[in-house]
């Protein structure tokens, strides 16, 4: 392949060693990368970003992509995380080559090559337990001790990791190490181990294995089974490449592909956690409503929330592959969701904090319909019409009693711009025995149809509002980031993550909407006029309809948004 310089330098440095490697004919041109999920919990925004970049890399370069699913530590993993990480990825809109893989697939082979390297004296059963190994591994500045079992016979390592296969072991007595360097610099590399006894049914081979392969030892070899070129892992994998490569050696054919571990940085977000465990304890201990509350990190979570595939793409493809770690702005994710929807969703009006209005000079048992465009950046989506009639809501923010100058909205004797309407001004205000403002009685222009000056006289302030006679009620949950703070993880001392959780992420109100969203469908969005994007909960029922806040409008990140016009 032919790649000129201006290419080459809007490369990132995968897509730079990638076509060196088809320049040079490697593995025959081909690149294949794999996505490799653990099925212990659900995809996070983090896993995005890696499956934007392996499916993005395949289809650049016309090769593909293997869904597998690490299946290796049965205690932890379950079917519906298999179940909704194929749903995660599809959601994306990408679709691995042939059916879903699993390491599973492969555990005959691993117990095949484990058994090759004991027989070249590179693999060995030791029976010390967990406390001992890591008290022999020595530190990092101080070499490690060999274990009393390292130089036992091969004949007797392979008997017994034979007796570990059968389940005549309890777990912790024995394990399977691999013979490399105990003095090594890196820790990785002083005798890790391949396989620890793990008596549970596992949820696609049952009972058969008593044995489980350790991640380090399955990972490359799973590459190299599925003929993977590139193997895309996250920052954290780079010191366990040496390990990965040092498998390899013992057991590749060098006439087969050889899989090559290339690391990025992962990603970490402001007011966001990352760690699976982390959130699985908010799950757990129910700090939220599940796996997919919009509040979530989740690929289910951010979905519900609103957030569309092309979003998060564009998102992924925006911070871009970095070699270092970063943490990017969480208003760069609202910035990719705002500019999508801009895009794609039909505007209607909605109230969230109504204050009644009665225009008094409009004819009473009255009303018209009003029409109003549904998309400004989008003429295909047309229009609709709304009604109109002598009693309206607006919102509550929308009305000082004593406004400064700089309130361009409605005030006693002001007039304003009701959209797509009339120009009205306040001419009463209608208090409850409290002195709450409970109704507005204003007049209006009947020559100022459509929000139209009839004599060229200007009208700085323009207000949404609903019909108060013809509308939907609406159950609005109006969500926040999840936490307070930009690194929850970076915790005081004694404190917790969840001590710094949001305690305004989720507010209930019930609104006003204009009545064309009744026939709205689950998961549609819309931009609700000057209060922002939402979209239709999986809770809506024929009785109820319940409506997310995706993203506010205000976009608090115009200086990073300036820089990428």
């Amino acid at each position: 392949m032919v790649v000129n310089e201006e290419k080459k330098e809007s490369l990132n440095f995968i897509e730079q060693i990638i076509e060196e490697d088809i320049a040079n004919n490697k593995n025959g041109g081909r690149i294949i990368t794999r996505f490799p999920p653990e099925p212990n919990g659900y995809l996070h925004i983090g896993h995005a970003k890696s499956i934007c970049l392996n499916f993005g890399l395949t289809q650049k370069y016309n090769g593909f992509t293997n869904l597998r699913f690490d299946d290796t530590n049965p205690t932890k993993e379950d079917v519906e995380y298999v179940d909704s990480i194929k749903k995660d990825v599809e959601w994306l809109g990408f679709k691995w080559h042939g059916q879903d893989l699993y390491t599973s697939d492969y555990f005959e082979i691993l117990y095949d090559f484990a058994i090759q390297l004991i027989k070249d004296g590179k693999a060995y059963v030791c029976e010390q337990t967990a406390e001992e190994i890591a008290q022999y591994k020595g530190t990092p500045t101080q070499a490690g001790k060999e274990s009393p079992w390292r130089n036992r016979p091969i004949a007797e390592s392979l008997y017994l990791f034979a007796k570990m296969k059968n389940g005549e072991f309890e777990e912790g007595k024995m394990s399977l190490r691999a013979k490399i360097d105990m003095a090594s610099p890196n820790m990785h590399m002083r005798d890790p181990l391949m396989y620890r006894i793990k008596k549970a049914s596992h949820h696609r081979t049952g009972n058969k294995w008593n044995i489980y392969p350790m991640y380090d030892y399955a990972h490359g070899q799973s590459d190299y089974i599925e003929g993977i070129t590139h193997s895309i892992c996250t920052l954290e994998f780079e010191v366990h490449r040496p390990l990965y490569d040092w498998f390899l050696d013992q057991i590749a054919d060098k006439n087969k592909i050889r899989p090559r571990q290339i690391e990025f940085a992962r990603l970490n977000m402001t007011y966001t956690i990352m760690s699976k465990r982390k959130l699985l304890q908010l799950v757990t201990e129910k700090k939220v409503l599940g796996w997919d509350d919009p509040r979530m990190p989740t690929v289910s979570g951010l979905r519900r929330r609103g957030y569309t595939p092309e979003s998060i793409r564009n998102f992924a493809n925006r911070i871009g592959v970095a070699k270092r770690d970063n943490t990017i702005d969480f208003a760069l994710l609202e910035f990719s969701i705002r500019e999508d929807l801009n895009k794609k969703s039909k505007r209607v009006m909605g109230v969230l904090d109504p204050l009644k209005v009665v225009i008094t000079n409009y004819p009473e048992n009255s009303s018209e319909e009003l029409p109003a465009i549904n998309n400004p950046e989008d003429e295909t989506m047309g229009s609709r019409n709304i009604p109109f009639s002598r009693e309206i809501f607006i919102e509550k923010d929308d009305f000082m009693e004593t406004a400064p100058k700089n309130f361009f909205r409605l005030a006693p004797g002001v007039e304003v711009r009701l959209r797509y309407s009339y120009f009205i001004t306040c001419n009463n205000v209608v208090k409850d025995e409290n002195g709450e403002i409970v109704e507005l009685h204003c007049t209006y222009d009947p020559l100022s149809k459509g929000g139209k000056s009839p004599d060229g006289r200007k009208v700085k302030g323009t207000i949404h509002w609903v019909d108060a006679n013809q509308n939907v009620k609406t159950e609005i949950r109006l969500y926040d980031r999840l936490f307070s703070v930009e690194n929850p993880d970076k915790n005081e001392e004694g404190a917790s993550f969840l001590d710094y959780i949001n305690p305004e992420s989720l507010k209930i109100v019930q609104g006003i909407l204009e009545p064309s969203v009744k026939k709205a469908k689950i998961s549609e969005s819309f931009q609700f006029e000057r209060l922002g994007y939402f979209c239709v909960d999986y809770d809506t029922t024929d009785e109820k309809l319940v409506f997310n806040r995706t993203v506010t409008l205000k976009d608090s990140w115009t200086k990073i948004a300036n820089k990428l016009e």
